[in-house]
């Protein structure tokens, strides 16, 4: 999230694209309420017509799969009108000149037949959003779970860039995040693709996490099968299974060092929210170990049919704990305990420990959260270590007592801003990173050069080199009043006394790390904060990847797609091999038939208001559970009359991989007639077969159902296997055939 929610009042225009904050974020929603009673137009491009589009001024419905055709028609017409910010483009974008090309391919006819979005109903859109400046932009999981979502995600600040939108206040491009700590998860390395921080799997930073940690850097290689197994990506938790399932029986094969996945820890994830849980079903049941920590019973023990080797571990609420997490916008929170944990549930630190010793690494990974006494003193040794770990994002100053400070005085934030006033006078609510030293305030607005670094101004980072092709990537502008008034590459041991015009002593030059990322002293960044410069550099931002699949966003079609005549058109990925470790299809599985033929409805699943993820703990409440006493699908009137189908009939719904759900019909307008809309928040039905008897005694939720990923079809994103659960395809009967 580059701006924050209460940001968002500062906008003239709001376009939401694949995400329903009236019911997901119904709290941060009343920003958005705010901003249109400050005269904000509010727009929502979305296949169904939600909550959030009952409020729209706007409402545009679109074809699941096709955000991209729909953007690049909105440029076109900002191109051809000469609405888009030149002198923005001209100073912090590389590449811009490719997007123009690739645009002027879609004429409004062409969105019109791909997106299903009208000529008229997309000038008027593109004229709100370009003339209503500041506009924000805002998306969730509507435009990541498609296997072009990494395309859906470059191709959205593009546009925004193109009208000079990011780094504005009231601006930017804003991701709903489903949960209070998502973001801090992805921070501290819940992704197998890298460690804390997001520092890439090499030696550099395996060498720097060796010192963090105080271990020896050949103690952790030995850990490894080999040096070139510690640099390697590890499996998603969207294709775990397939590692489990190790190629046998038509799976797809696995690169997994030559052995099958045969244990699996789960702390408080409902893997029942993943796609394909008849394969999930499948790799739980081939597992030789199952151990699942939840303060519910995690429903992955009960779609197994497996009597041993499955292990319920009762964790602590987050009302048990203490600790920061890190909200979508990038600022902490400090939780602070109210009991002690009941029972005999633990603290997640307290199972992870006891897991460490039994595996031999407790001593060696605990070292540095101790005190003089041996003592462990958490959690604020570990948020201390993470401070002096994680500088590729700017955790330097998340000192605990700086967050607890901010949280016992949340009420003297302002909203909009979330500048304080009083003790936390000059700081930003929750220090968004990057916070670059303990007198950093934070960082409301990323990217912002319209004000000083020191007030959390900044430009776009230096990632990716100082030239392409000849082309210079430093930017031609810089934060107000810096001292450097254009770019400047990412700083370093080396260039550092050279670009902030400064001398080292000898003790400086010996404590500092090769570069501002791996510099635990911290004595780059305080040095870059005393010159009003930003460690990373000032750069542009970039159009063109060189390193991704395609250089460009561009549209292909979903694998699974109602318009057999666009796959031939706009075709899919080549298949990938050993993607996070695992082989996956893309073209051979588009165009092995038409699929339309067989399932013409396009799937589509969402939350609901009173549920949330894979639904373990909301339908274990008897309150929330009688707001959706049992799963169901909607579908249009229409579809029903022409199916013969009652409201409140049971009905099946089957999905090209074989599988079927059996749910209760209801009926909704707002659902396009060629769709079908499921929640995800059920499971422990599974095909018509009933599991819940697997609960132990006492713990059964009050609801249980059949789960909408039992048929959301193959698919992944080719760059981070996000699974494609918003653009399948399925159709439905009475009968079950």
């Amino acid at each position: 999230m580059k701006n924050h929610l209460g940001d968002i009042q500062k906008s003239k225009c709001i376009i939401v694209i694949g995400a329903n904050p009236a019911v997901n974020h119904p709290v941060g929603f009343r920003h958005f309420l705010k901003a249109k009673e400050n005269g904000a137009k509010l727009i929502v491009v979305d296949p169904r017509f939600t909550k959030s589009a009952a409020k729209a001024d706007i409402y545009a419905r679109i074809r699941p799969g096709t955000d991209i055709a729909f953007m690049y028609g909105m440029l076109k017409i900002i191109f051809d009108e000469g609405l888009e910010d030149t002198k923005y483009i001209d100073e912090r974008v590389f590449g811009i000149d490719k997007i123009r090309e690739e645009a002027a391919k879609w004429t409004a006819e062409e969105v019109e037949n791909v997106t299903g979005i009208s000529k008229e109903l997309l000038v008027k859109i593109t004229h709100e959003v370009a003339k209503n400046k500041p506009t924000t932009l805002v998306w969730a999981m509507g435009l990541t779970q498609h296997s072009v979502g990494t395309s859906n995600t470059r191709l959205a600040p593009i546009l925004q860039m193109v009208l000079g939108n990011i780094g504005k206040f009231g601006g930017g491009v804003n991701i709903l995040r489903g949960h209070d700590n998502v973001q801090g998860a992805s921070d501290m390395a819940c992704l197998s693709e890298n460690l804390p921080g997001y520092y890439p799997l090499n030696e550099a930073t395996w060498r720097y996490y060796a010192k963090i940690w105080g271990v020896d850097y050949e103690w952790l290689l030995g850990n490894f099968v080999s040096k070139d197994w510690m640099h390697k990506t590890g499996l998603s938790l969207a294709r775990w299974w397939v590692a489990a399932l190790n190629g046998k029986d038509g799976n797809d094969k696995v690169d997994n060092a030559g052995t099958p996945l045969k244990a699996l820890v789960v702390l408080g994830n409902g893997i029942t929210s993943t796609a394909q849980q008849v394969k999930v079903k499948e790799g739980l049941e081939a597992l030789e170990l199952l151990v699942l920590a939840d303060p519910f019973v995690n429903e992955a023990g009960i779609i197994a049919e497996r009597k041993d080797g499955i292990y319920l571990l009762p964790a602590a609420t987050q009302f048990e704990t203490s600790g920061s997490v890190t909200a979508t916008n990038r600022s902490a929170q400090w939780r602070f305990k109210v009991v002690d944990p009941l029972y005999e549930s633990m603290e997640d630190q307290e199972i992870l420990f006891e897991l460490a010793k039994k595996l031999g690494f407790y001593e060696d990974f605990t070292k540095t959260l101790r005190d003089e006494k041996g003592e462990i003193i958490w959690p604020e040794n570990a948020t201390k270590e993470i401070a002096r770990a994680v500088r590729s994002i700017g955790l330097n100053g998340w000192s605990p007592e700086r967050l607890k400070k901010h949280t016992l005085n949340w009420d003297k934030f302002n909203e909009v801003t979330l500048e304080g006033k009083d003790e936390v006078a000059g700081e930003y609510y929750g220090l968004p990173w990057p916070c670059w030293s303990d007198k950093h305030p934070g960082t409301p607005v990323l990217y912002n050069v319209d004000i000083e670094v020191a007030k959390g101004g900044m430009g776009f980072r230096n990632n990716f080199g100082l030239e392409y092709e000849g082309e210079s990537l430093l930017a031609k502008n810089a934060p107000l009043n810096s001292p450097i008034d254009t770019g400047y590459p990412q700083i370093t041991k080396e260039n550092i006394e050279k670009i902030l015009g400064i001398t080292l002593n000898a003790e400086e030059k010996e404590k500092m790390g090769a570069t501002w990322f791996y510099d635990d002293s911290n004595i780059i960044a305080n040095k870059c904060m005393e010159k009003g410069i930003v460690p990373y550099g000032n750069a542009k931002a970039r159009a063109i990847v060189w390193t991704f699949k395609d250089k460009i966003p561009l549209h292909r079609e979903p694998i699974h797609s109602p318009r057999n005549d666009l796959v031939q058109k706009y075709p899919s990925f080549e298949d990938q091999k050993a993607l996070y470790r695992v082989d996956t299809k893309f073209i051979s599985v588009q165009k092995a038939k038409d699929y339309s033929e067989e399932f013409p409805l396009n799937l589509i699943t969402a939350r609901l208001v009173n549920l949330n993820g894979a639904g373990m703990e909301n339908r274990a409440s008897m309150y929330l559970s009688r707001l959706t006493p049992e799963m169901f699908c909607e579908i249009n009137p229409d579809l029903a009359k022409e199916k013969n189908i009652q409201k409140g009939d049971m009905i099946w719904i089957h999905s090209p991989e074989g599988t079927k759900i059996r749910v209760r019909v209801k009926f909704n307008p707002g659902i396009a007639k060629e769709m079908i809309f499921l929640p995800f928040h059920f499971t422990g039905v599974m095909q018509g077969v009933d599991l819940t008897h697997n609960f132990p005694e006492g713990t059964k939720p009050y609801v249980s159902g059949e789960s909408a990923n039992t048929i959301t079809n193959y698919g992944y994103d080719v760059m981070c296997q996000i699974p494609e659960t918003k653009g399948g395809l399925c159709r439905i009967s009475k009968d079950g055939k």
